[in-house]
């Protein structure tokens, strides 16, 4: 039975249990912002806190998977969003997973030179993974990747992405005058209301405003990619200074715990900045108003003719490069021979021992083989130019 309050009218029975009723939860959060408000506040805190709070090996495998799954989501979420506007935050979450990947590598620092000494494990099984799953515990290996998705990463996509979304931006200002005065006339002819003027304005601009931060946001990602070289350097450096001198560790120990830690932790970090950063592009390069998986399969294959020259052709042109390889292994790995009978040969091994006489009949082969390839390109250039003037619009 409900309590009558003096005052106050006896509520009805049962409608505290209805649906819609305020209940003693929603009265206790109901003076709070909006849990989706705080969010983004909460998040950036901890984040700075992993900066400060020492982790334990558990909570660093679960923050470096958390990072690695948050940085798939915004890859799925770029793929499927049909206008840049629809993902108009992106800047912001550029902003917030590159402040999650700096502060984790601060915290794996600290376990990794802290605890390095105790083995590969020290700083969880995600970097342990890493440094032995995909480097097969090379250090060498480990290196060349690191260097090698560095390299993708900053210079190929970080730079393109940035450069499109600077062109954009210029593009976008300068045609903002335009489109305004567009749609002043559509609303002064009665094709739209003010309503509908006013959402357009309003789209106009933040067009504007999302190139303009994407421009600014690509910085994020190009000093996070020099810090992550950086912090490996200091990783190893430190990691061998501290493992031999105070831990008294030998050198090939120290080199094998502190330098395979080192590499595995730029590795977790710069494979979802890699991530990320394609999700950059994908997002700054859209063009129409559809996902990018129905565009490239509306319009790369929308051609007949052009996938039944690719498949006619690629028996020929794979069996001419195919003798082209051969022969280029023959003269880049075998030795010149002579000899009065055979004249001279070429003796090379390509799966077991082979010779290559280089007679008359040879050197007539290459000359078919080379023409043939030549042919095969003019075709094709030929009727590529056909396929596009079929496709341009006639007057």
């Amino acid at each position: 039975m409900n309590p009558v309050v003096p005052g106050r009218p006896a509520a009805a029975p049962g409608a505290m249990n209805a649906p819609g009723a305020p209940n003693a939860l929603t009265r206790l959060i109901g003076p709070l912002p909006h849990m989706r408000a705080l969010a983004a506040p909460l998040l950036i805190v901890m984040i700075l806190a992993m900066m400060l709070v020492p982790l334990p090996a558990i909570v660093l495998d679960l923050l470096f998977t958390f990072n690695i799954a948050v940085s798939l989501v915004v890859l799925m979420v770029a793929a499927y969003t049909k206008r840049t506007l629809d993902f108009a935050s992106f800047p912001s979450v550029l902003l917030v997973t590159t402040l999650l990947r700096l502060a984790l590598n601060v915290a794996s620092t600290r376990a990794v030179l802290l605890y390095g000494h105790t083995g590969t494990g020290a700083a969880g099984q995600v970097i342990e993974s890493f440094a032995h799953f995909l480097i097969g515990g090379s250090l060498a290996v480990g290196l060349v990747v690191f260097a090698i998705l560095t390299i993708i990463n900053f210079v190929v996509v970080t730079k393109g992405a940035g450069r499109i979304a600077e062109v954009s931006a210029r593009f976008a200002l300068d045609a903002m005058p335009g489109k305004q005065m567009a749609i002043d006339a559509d609303m002064a002819s009665g094709s739209i209301d003010e309503k509908e003027a006013r959402k357009r304005r309003n789209e106009v601009t933040q067009e504007a405003e999302f190139y303009g931060s994407m421009d600014g946001a690509s910085k994020f990602v190009r000093g996070d990619a020099i810090a992550g070289i950086m912090i490996l350097a200091i990783n190893m450096v430190g990691g061998l200074a501290i493992g031999m001198l105070q831990h008294n560790l030998p050198i090939e120990t120290a080199i094998n715990n502190y330098v395979l830690l080192a590499i595995g932790d730029g590795l977790v970090a710069q494979v979802p900045a890699l991530v990320i950063s394609v999700a950059a592009g994908l997002v700054v390069s859209r063009v129409g108003d559809d996902d990018i998986g129905n565009q490239i399969a509306g319009q790369l294959f929308s051609i007949p003719r052009a996938l039944g020259l690719t498949g006619k052709k690629k028996n020929a042109l794979q069996d001419y490069l195919a003798k082209i390889t051969e022969w280029r292994n023959a003269f880049a790995h075998g030795k010149v021979q002579h000899n009065s009978q055979s004249g001279c040969f070429i003796s090379y091994y390509s799966g077991n021992q082979k010779t290559l006489r280089l007679t008359d009949d040879y050197w007539g082969n290459v000359e078919r083989v080379f023409r043939g390839c030549d042919g095969l390109i003019d075709e094709v250039t030929r009727k590529v130019q056909e396929l596009k003037s079929d496709a341009a619009p006639t007057a």
